[in-house]
């Protein structure tokens, strides 16, 4: 059954439709390194704590967080999908980053998605699991007390709506647009308040 969104880009007319995450994508888990394992330089790596401070949704460098060794590493193809696999709150691991850059080490505790590149835009799947109906349903999936987890048998049970590739696409590219011109703004914010301290 296919479904129309209020808001579309001019030109795009054809239904949406719904799917389970698992028809779109295979999945798998980082492994292996911790803090205590970082380096000043090295291989680079992402650590799924550092997904609540150091990232947005599109991920296109990682040049702050490194590792010595990469043997038996998992490594990150250009698309993939990462999700915490724990957190101190269900909202703070109800949220994705797609990585558009190969060669990047996954840590552990991170859930790895690898959308159908034909079929799933993987930033408009990130942007869909750390918002809105999906976020929700995660977030009422993540289970603990003291920490709380998400696994990919929760992932893939997500009901994705969705609509052809191209306007996948186009959506995704609004939404980096969007974040990148928050953190020239959020910088210049942080500037001007150094300015005004010093002043």
């Amino acid at each position: 059954m296919g479904m129309q969104p209020k808001l579309r880009f001019k030109g795009f007319t054809d239904d949406w439709e719904k799917r389970k995450l698992l028809e779109l994508a295979t999945f798998s888990k980082g492994q292996g390194y911790s803090k205590k394992d970082l380096v000043s330089s090295g291989y680079p790596i992402i650590l799924y704590g550092r997904l609540y401070t150091n990232y947005q949704v599109s991920i296109t460098t990682v040049n702050d967080t490194f590792v010595a060794n990469n043997k038996n590493a998992v490594i990150s193809e250009i698309g993939d999908v990462i999700v915490p696999g724990s957190g101190e709150t269900a909202e703070d691991i109800s949220r994705a980053s797609s990585i558009n850059i190969a060669g990047i080490i996954l840590g552990g505790d991170l859930n790895v998605i690898h959308p159908y590149q034909d079929r799933l835009d993987s930033t408009f799947l990130a942007l869909n699991i750390s918002n809105g109906v999906q976020q929700k349903e995660l977030t009422k999936r993540a289970q603990g007390k003291s920490i709380v987890h998400i696994h990919n048998s929760d992932l893939q049970t997500i009901t994705l709506k969705k609509p052809e590739l191209y306007e996948q696409q186009k959506i995704s590219k609004l939404f980096i647009y969007l974040d990148n011109l928050i953190t020239v703004n959020q910088r210049k914010v942080d500037l001007l308040k150094k300015k005004k301290n010093g002043y």
